[in-house]
C-alpha cells in the first residue's frame, strides 16, 4: 500500500499543474476510480476542470475533497531537486504540491481503492470532489460544483478535505472549522489641490486618520471555545500622485477581517458603515466575502477521524480552526460535517516542498479506518 500511494503521488507531482491548470492530474485519478466502478462526472466551469466521482447509492455520503492545482514554483534554480521531478531522498518526496496537496490526494484515492476492493457492496456512498482552482481565484471550482450539486438535491453528510493540517507529527492537528474572510475596498473622497493652498483642497488622508484608528480599535467579539476573536488588518493604503506638492483627491484603504461564528458579515458591514457616517466621510465601499466561517464541533465524522488516528497512528489530535480559508467553507454549506486532515504543513508553498512517504502511508491507513468506522467493516 505504501508503494501504491507514493507512486500515485509521484505521477501527480510530475504534472506541472500551476493553478488553475490541471495538466491531466484529474484524468489519472478518474481512470483509477473508474476501474473500481466509480461513476465519473466532469463538471468544468470557465477555465477550471472539476471532478465529481461517486461509488454506491445509499446514505450516508462521505466526500474526499481536494485540489490538483499548485502555486508557482518560484526560482527553480533554488530548488534542491527540480520541482516537478518528484524525487525521493530517504523518506522524503520532493516537489511542488507534495504536501499541498497531491500527497493527500494520493492517500485518499488509494484508501478508497483498498476499501472498495474489500467491500465492493459497501453501504453508503463514497465520493470525490476535486478541483483545480483552489490556489487561484477559487471561483469556478468547488464553489460552483457545490452550487450545482445543491441545485439537483445531492446530499453530503461527511467531508474530509486533504489540506495539510499537521504541524509536528502527522495527525497532531485536525481542522474542524475555519474562520470567515471578508475584504473591504474603501475609497475616501477628497479634493485635489496644491499643498501651498490647503484651503482650496480637502485632504482625505487627514480626514480619515481618526476613522482608521477607530476602525482598528474595534473589538468585534471575544471568540469562543473553537475560535479566536475576530481580527481586522489593514492590508493596503494608497493616495497621492507621487508628487510632494499635490494634495491627494482620494484615499484608498483595503482591509480584511477573519471572523468567527460569534459575528456575521452583515454585522461587520453595518458597523463599518456606521463608523464612516460618524466621521462624516464621503466614501465608496466595495465588499468581497470570500467565505463564511464553519465549524464541526462534534459528531460522527470528528469521532471517526479522532478514533482512526488513535488506532492507526497512536495519536490523539488537537481540534483547531486556525489558518486561512479552504474549500471546506463551500462544502459546509451543504450541511455536511467537515474536517481537514493532511500531512505536515511546514514546507507548503516554499522552495523544496516535500512530504514524508511514511506519513502518506499513515494517512492512507487512517482514511481506510475512517471509512470502516462510518460505513462498516
Amino acid at each position: 500500500m505504501k508503494q501504491q500511494v507514493i507512486s500515485l503521488a509521484q505521477d501527480l507531482i510530475r504534472r506541472p499543474s500551476i493553478s488553475p491548470n490541471d495538466e491531466g492530474c484529474q484524468q489519472i485519478i478518474a481512470d483509477r476510480l473508474a476501474k473500481l466502478g466509480f461513476n465519473i462526472e466532469w463538471m468544468p466551469f470557465g477555465e477550471t476542470l472539476n471532478l465529481w466521482a461517486t461509488h454506491g447509492q445509499s446514505a450516508p455520503t462521505i466526500v474526499f475533497a481536494g485540489h490538483t492545482d499548485v502555486v508557482p514554483t518560484g526560482n527553480e534554480q533554488q530548488w534542491r531537486y527540480p520541482p516537478f521531478s518528484a524525487e525521493i531522498v530517504g523518506d522524503m518526496l520532493y516537489g511542488r504540491g507534495a504536501a499541498d496537496m497531491k500527497g493527500s490526494l494520493a492517500a485518499m484515492v488509494v484508501a478508497a481503492e483498498e476499501y472498495v476492493k474489500q467491500h465492493p457492496n459497501h453501504p453508503g456512498r463514497i465520493a470525490f470532489l476535486i478541483t483545480s482552482d483552489e490556489e487561484a481565484a477559487a471561483k469556478d471550482g468547488t464553489v460552483k460544483v457545490v452550487e450545482a450539486l445543491m441545485a439537483r438535491g445531492e446530499q453530503v453528510d461527511y467531508c474530509l478535505v486533504g489540506e495539510p493540517s499537521s504541524t509536528t507529527v502527522v495527525g497532531d492537528i485536525v481542522k474542524n472549522g475555519r474562520r470567515g474572510s471578508i475584504t473591504g475596498n474603501l475609497y475616501i473622497e477628497g479634493i485635489q489641490g496644491h499643498v501651498a493652498y490647503p484651503h482650496l483642497a480637502d485632504n482625505p488622508i487627514h480626514k480619515a486618520a481618526a476613522f482608521i484608528q477607530d476602525l482598528v480599535d474595534i473589538q468585534w467579539d471575544n471568540g469562543n471555545e473553537f475560535f479566536p476573536p475576530t481580527s481586522l488588518q489593514i492590508a493596503n493604503i494608497h493616495a497621492g500622485t507621487g508628487s510632494n506638492n499635490v494634495i491627494p483627491g482620494e484615499l484608498y484603504i483595503q482591509f480584511n477581517l477573519r471572523f468567527n461564528t460569534e459575528t456575521t458579515d452583515h454585522k461587520i458591514k453595518q458597523r463599518v458603515e456606521e463608523l464612516l457616517k460618524q466621521h462624516n466621510l464621503k466614501y465608496r465601499l466595495e465588499w468581497w466575502l470570500s467565505g463564511q466561517p464553519f465549524l464541526t464541533a462534534k459528531g460522527k465524522l470528528v469521532d471517526a477521524v479522532v478514533q482512526s488516528l488513535q488506532q492507526v497512528a497512536n495519536i490523539t489530535p488537537t481540534l483547531e480552526t486556525s489558518g486561512g480559508t479552504s474549500d471546506g467553507r463551500f462544502i459546509a454549506l451543504m450541511g455536511a460535517e467537515v474536517v481537514e486532515l493532511g500531512p505536515l504543513n511546514k514546507t507548503i508553498h516554499r522552495i523544496d516542498e516535500c512530504v514524508s512517504c511514511t506519513d502518506l502511508a499513515t494517512l492512507t491507513a487512517v482514511h481506510i479506518q475512517m471509512l470502516q468506522s462510518l460505513l462498516g467493516k
